[in-house]
């Protein structure tokens, strides 16, 4: 079951402040999250797609930055981790395989099933998968995809390496606790350079 979203910006008095709407009826707004209307911001839901509460609260901080004079980091929309809380829980980040497709990107596909992973066998949750997509030439993560146990958590870690522009290398090197689900990410970024180890 999914609740799905949908923008609620009708008859608030945003045109009365003049501020003006997408055709899809988000509010317009710059790189700042700044209105049509001088002094006034936009954050969340009605400033636009993804359409999560974690993206919200990084515009509203983006936001405080602004107006207390500081020069806050751009937030990076390619790079917000979508989580759907079901079971198995499903979490992504980044390009789908057939949006590295439509951009006529190269790209590898490194893959590892929990049902190899030790602590994912001893807790009996070895359903599902990490996937991380890369850059064939650089090793640049392109996305990533996790469906199982923990996805929600595991998921961040790959946020941090696109964040700071880390290879699939550079997760690799960074040596995961055993037994643990993270480990997972580590043999996908293996897999994708064709290295893996336990599999």
């Amino acid at each position: 079951m999914a609740a799905g979203r949908a923008v609620n910006t009708e008859n608030i008095g945003l045109k009365e402040c003049g501020i003006q709407l997408t055709d899809r009826g988000f509010i317009k707004v710059d790189q700042n999250l700044q209105t049509s209307a001088p002094g006034y911001f936009a954050i969340g839901d009605v400033a636009g797609p993804p359409m999560l509460a974690h993206k919200g609260f990084r515009e509203g901080v983006n936001v405080a930055e602004l107006l207390a004079g500081k020069k806050p980091h751009a937030i990076k929309y390619d790079n917000v981790p979508s989580v759907t809380y079901c079971h198995p829980e499903v979490a992504s980040i980044g390009l789908t395989e057939e949006q590295c497709k439509e951009r006529k990107v190269d790209f590898v596909v490194g893959r590892f099933p929990f049902s190899a992973n030790g602590r994912a066998r001893g807790t009996g949750e070895t359903e599902g998968f990490v996937k991380i997509i890369r850059d064939k030439r650089y090793g640049e993560i392109l996305g990533a995809h996790i469906v199982g146990a923990q996805a929600s958590e595991l998921i961040h870690e790959l946020a941090v390496a696109r964040e700071n522009e880390y290879t699939v290398e550079e997760v690799e090197l960074a040596i995961h606790a055993h037994p643990t689900m993270s480990e997972a990410v580590a043999e996908a970024a293996l897999d994708s350079l064709g290295r893996v180890v336990h599999l």
